[in-house]
């Protein structure tokens, strides 16, 4: 397969279709595979880099067995717990990634669904946050009802996160408590209250080329808008801490993938992004076109002066969009 002449086709129209072959793309040249990618990147997104930066709204004891997860109560990483943060404290992160030139913040809470008094805690700090700050904001609390994702509109939330982690054939191996149907689900009734959505996964953990695959054409099918692609970091505690690290050429060519499988969506470095050689500058140059900022992630983050300055350097426009939902 000739992948520059089928990034062309990309270009004209053609889309990867579930069922065709796709088994070219693990053998193809990884440079021809990145610089088809890249072409196709910058066709439908044009030279733009999203950033998002998150806060961990709540720490630990969360009941799912996802088995990659350091806040799950199933496993033992010794993580520092805390409830849900106090509105002051998000609003401060908020500003700090604002005033350095992030464009979307996220408040991102473990668990299968947030409820309760923390639902409400939510709901209030976003109304502050969309009232006090400039930022597109997003979402990323579990399987929510129709109820919920009506109320986090109406409290300014633009984009609902909600990762379907990998294929539908591998997630019965990383989650039990929960199923991959109820992520599509979830994702259904995000859109169908009028949120964009971000969805993607975390490679690394086992799976195959083929998952992985399947990953990017069921998020293609679903429409998804952002699509953050995490590179596991075993974590000691959690079933998968003996596995070995992947690549960064592994990681390079499943960007690249993504981007032909799903050419007008945001494909998001997320977590793992620091320990790629210069904090992913090739994967920029191979299909993303948008990243996981800062230093609030789970596992260690980016410096935001740090990216801003790469990416600018790379030819990339970082500046600030309007304020759209």
């Amino acid at each position: 397969m000739d992948v520059i002449k089928l990034a062309e086709e990309i270009i004209g129209g053609k889309r990867i279709r579930r069922g065709d072959e796709t088994g070219f793309f693990v053998s193809a040249d990884l440079a021809s595979l990145g610089s088809g990618a890249d072409r196709i990147r910058k066709h439908f997104c044009g030279d733009h880099v999203d950033l998002c930066g998150i806060v961990n709204g709540k720490s630990g004891r969360c009941g799912e067995n996802c088995r990659f997860c350091a806040q799950s109560a199933h496993n033992r990483t010794g993580i520092t717990e805390y409830p849900f943060l106090d509105k002051e404290t998000i609003l401060r992160e908020c500003r700090h990634h604002e005033e350095r030139g992030v464009h979307r913040f996220s408040i991102v809470t473990a668990g299968k669904a947030l409820g309760g008094d923390d639902f409400e805690k939510a709901v209030d700090a976003y109304r502050t946050l969309s009232e006090e700050t400039g930022m597109l904001l997003c979402g990323s609390h579990g399987l929510l009802t129709d109820e919920q994702f009506r109320r986090l509109r109406s409290a300014g939330v633009s984009r609902y996160h909600c990762n379907i982690e990998t294929s539908r054939r591998y997630f019965p191996s990383i989650c039990t408590t929960h199923t991959y149907d109820d992520k599509i689900a979830c994702i259904e009734r995000a859109k169908k209250a009028g949120f964009e959505i971000c969805s993607g996964g975390i490679i690394g953990m086992g799976e195959t080329w083929e998952d992985r695959i399947d990953m990017a054409v069921s998020l293609a099918e679903l429409g998804v808008r952002s699509i953050p692609i995490n590179t596991l970091t075993p974590i000691q505690g959690t079933p998968l801490e003996d596995l070995a690290i992947l690549t960064e050429d592994d990681i390079l060519r499943t960007v690249a993938i993504f981007r032909y499988i799903a050419p007008e969506a945001d494909i998001r470095l997320a977590a793992g992004r620091n320990r790629m050689s210069q904090c992913g500058r090739r994967a920029f140059l191979s299909g993303a076109n948008s990243t996981i900022t800062g230093d609030m992630l789970t596992t260690s983050g980016n410096d935001i002066c740090g990216d801003i300055k790469m990416l600018r350097g790379m030819g990339f426009d970082v500046e600030k969009r309007e304020r759209n939902g």
